[in-house]
């Protein structure tokens, strides 16, 4: 021993040989002696583990495919039960219990056609008020029974269920069958009438799990939520009904209740299992797999002790270790390749369903909307076309009303979707959030409805906010509209401003949301049925909503958070089911030293009817699209102006040098051949300083808008645009009434 101690030692440097002379070959051999000896220990520990792990990994994908097959033969067969039932409903829709019984053996005949078709079904029962037993496919004539004791009896009876209930394993009271059922209520005029029962053989689903493919001492099962065995394979004797609650299996299943995967003892057999188990649409019932820890680790031995009983000298078993590790290497390279597409596929279908979601969405409301234009256009060109619109000047009226409505709701779309993607103007002025929160009250109590209190709790000393006042106003009425669409039965919706200081930690929390700094926080909270976790999180996609179909566009919590997010600030949503719901909204302190205009109350007032032209006024029209220049062109001509047009940038210029009076630049932002309409302002200004610009754009980035707001000096008309509209704003100009005042520098 102590030979070789120094035999290993001395390469080490752990002693010296006295005997060796200075640079002698004899301590590289040793070195050699040592690794010769150590790396095959090495590289075998190391192939067991990399084995070891691998063995696992394929017992988890062998497990995964098992549970994937569960699962769809589990998914089918239901709903096979789900369509047994609805053919009991069906069949039974508007029959007495009285009549059933008169006619008790064609009624039998047909349910023992459905149950002897469908090898997974029991019987098919109808059960009266009294839990009496009135016919069954496989049982005639029906002797006296009594199920009012049964579970699935009394959860329907007592309402303990909305839809189906599940039971668990029966007894049958007629014979030694074992059965479990889905039933489902029974109502005359919205009285409880008794219940329809599938009842299925839980051997149907053991026999498949036996054909699953044997290794690992796998199992398979199927249990309710709360842990009650409906079947499994291998059935043991004396095996327990159901799951203990404190579990480990059970306790995972209360917190990951969709899906899911734990390492514990089972409580069946008493062997270590890793159970992996999902849940199925619909029902509250899970397919569970399993294998036996201990079966891999002896598979894993096996194999292991092969390579010890039939290796091969040290030599060559190095050589074959180091292949097997790089072969296994790139093994595990290939997989995490292979995960890699998987992620980066599912990242892109992810991405594809939000665009067609949110494609379907716009397509939808669109179409709806210009089936209202276009029908309504061309019932009143048909009036006109046959001379009848004079006999019928309502009709005409109507026709024309309504199609001007369905295009003001597709243009407030459009600007909902701007705002959601933050591409909407916004016309940024400093706004004191107590006032304008004050004089919305009565405009919020028209829109909600006597049965919901309104409640205010204004901070004192308030900072001020720079935003869009307007776009702020539609913020709060859509999270009212919401609130008040969550208390059906009435409530109280709270509104609440406050001035807030969001510190480093929850700036760090929401890294991608919000900026550390002053905020003003405005929240709006109702008394309503509230969110679930899911719905939170979805809360703000576009056209994503809970309402049913036609209550709601999906596109009100959307254009809330772009408009907040564009306004440099932050949304927050806090809800529970049953507790209600607060929307916090925050917005960034205004910089006093910022030149900004102030919002005033009176700027919410109905605009006055236009007044026509004075002497003359001459406006240049600068529009690229015929129909809308065209459209432009016979307003302003209606009312008195005089109208000259050019179609792009260089024939405005042109007019510009050539004409002796302009009044007014009116130019789409967007225009072909190179120079867009701010650009054309800018040259418009070197000929003619004094001369007032007045754009319109449906959609620019960056020509006059940027990071989200309006340029200081533009004065801008949206598109789409009413008659009304533009004859104010081009009367606002004309007559020097500046809408906009410059703005300084950012915060």
């Amino acid at each position: 021993m102590q030979r070789l101690y120094r035999l290993l030692a001395q390469p080490l440097g752990l002693i010296r040989d006295p005997a060796a002379p200075a640079g002698s070959a004899e301590r590289p051999l040793r070195v050699l002696l040592l690794a010769s000896f150590l790396l095959p220990v090495v590289l075998l520990a190391l192939a067991s583990a990399i084995s070891y792990r691998e063995h696992f990994e394929d017992a988890r994908d062998r497990l995964n495919r098992n549970l994937n097959r569960i699962t769809e033969h589990a998914t089918k067969v239901f709903e096979t039960f789900e369509l047994s039932s609805l053919y009991l409903d069906q069949l039974l829709k508007g029959t007495s219990d009285d009549e059933i019984r008169r006619n008790e053996q064609g009624f039998s005949q047909q349910l023992k056609i459905v149950a002897t078709s469908l090898p997974q079904l029991r019987d098919l029962w109808v059960v009266d008020a009294e839990g009496r037993p009135v016919v069954s496919g496989t049982i005639y004539p029906m002797p006296a029974l009594d199920v009012s004791d049964r579970d699935y009896f009394l959860a329907q009876k007592n309402k303990e269920v909305t839809d189906t209930y599940i039971s668990g394993v029966l007894s049958a009271r007629v014979g030694a069958s074992k059965f479990f059922v889905i039933s489902r209520r029974r109502e005359t005029a919205g009285r409880f009438a008794g219940v329809t029962i599938v009842s299925i053989a839980p051997e149907y689903f053991a026999e498949y799990y036996s054909q699953l493919p044997v290794s690992e001492n796998n199992s398979a099962a199927l249990i309710r939520r709360d842990g009650t065995v409906l079947a499994r394979y291998p059935d043991l004797p004396n095996a327990p009904e159901k799951l203990p609650p404190n579990g480990a299996f059970m306790q995972e299943l209360r917190a990951h209740p969709d899906k899911g995967s734990v390492t514990s003892r089972s409580s069946f057999d008493g062997v270590e299992r890793t159970f992996a188990y999902r849940k199925l649409p619909r029902y509250e019932v899970y397919v569970v797999a399993s294998f036996s820890t201990a079966s891999v680790l002896e598979t894993w031995l096996t194999a292991m002790s092969r390579h010890l009983i039939f290796g091969i000298p040290a030599t060559l078993a190095l050589i074959g270790l180091s292949v097997v590790a790089l072969h296994r290497t790139q093994r595990l390279e290939r997989e995490v390749a292979r995960r890699e597409a998987t992620e980066n596929a599912l990242r892109q279908s992810q991405k594809m369903e939000a665009v067609g979601r949110l494609s379907g969405g716009i397509a939808h409301d669109f179409n709806n909307m210009l089936t209202v234009i276009m029908g309504n256009i061309d019932m009143a060109l048909r009036r006109i076309e046959d001379k009848s619109f004079a006999e019928q000047p309502g009709r005409m009226q109507r026709l024309l009303d309504s199609a001007r409505q369905a295009s003001e709701r597709a243009a407030m779309l459009v600007q909902r979707l701007l705002a959601f993607s933050r591409q909407h103007p916004q016309e940024v002025k400093a706004v004191d959030l107590n006032r304008l929160v004050q004089s919305m009250s009565e405009l919020l109590r028209r829109t909600i409805g006597e049965t919901i209190t309104i409640e205010t709790v204004l901070a004192g000393g308030l900072w001020r906010i720079a935003v869009d006042p307007n776009q702020l106003e539609n913020a709060i009425v859509n999270l009212a509209v919401n609130a008040r669409d969550a208390m059906p039965e009435g409530g109280r919706l709270t509104i609440e401003t406050v001035n807030a200081y969001l510190d480093e930690p929850y700036a760090a929390a929401h890294a991608d949301e919000v900026v550390q700094g002053q905020y003003v926080m405005v929240a709006i909270s109702d008394t309503g049925s509230g969110m679930s976790r899911e719905v939170v999180e979805q809360a703000f996609e576009p056209f994503f909503t809970t309402k049913p179909i036609g209550m709601g566009t999906g596109l009100g919590l959307s254009m809330v958070y772009g408009f907040a997010k564009q306004s440099g600030g932050h949304v927050k949503i806090y809800s529970e089911i049953g507790e209600g719901t607060t929307i916090k909204l925050y917005f960034p302190r205004l910089n006093e030293q910022r030149a900004v205009p102030a919002w005033t109350n009176e700027e919410r007032a109905m605009p006055r009817p236009a007044a026509r032209a004075k002497a003359a006024e001459t406006i240049l029209l600068v529009e690229d699209d015929a129909d809308v220049r065209g459209f432009g062109t016979d307003v302003l001509r209606d009312h008195g102006y005089q109208v000259l047009i050019a179609g792009d940038a260089a024939g405005a210029l042109k007019v510009i040098a050539t004409e002796t009076k302009i009044d007014l630049l009116f130019t789409d932002v967007v225009l072909p051949g190179g120079m867009n309409g701010r650009q054309l302002a800018t040259e418009a200004a070197h000929l003619r300083p004094s001369l007032k610009v007045l754009h319109a754009t449906g959609y620019t980035r960056n020509a006059i808008i940027h990071h989200g707001r309006l340029d200081a000096d533009v004065e801008l008309l949206t598109k789409p645009f009413s008659a009304d509209a533009l004859l104010r704003k081009v009367r606002q100009m004309l007559d020097g009434q500046q809408t906009r005042t410059p703005a300084g520098p950012p915060n």
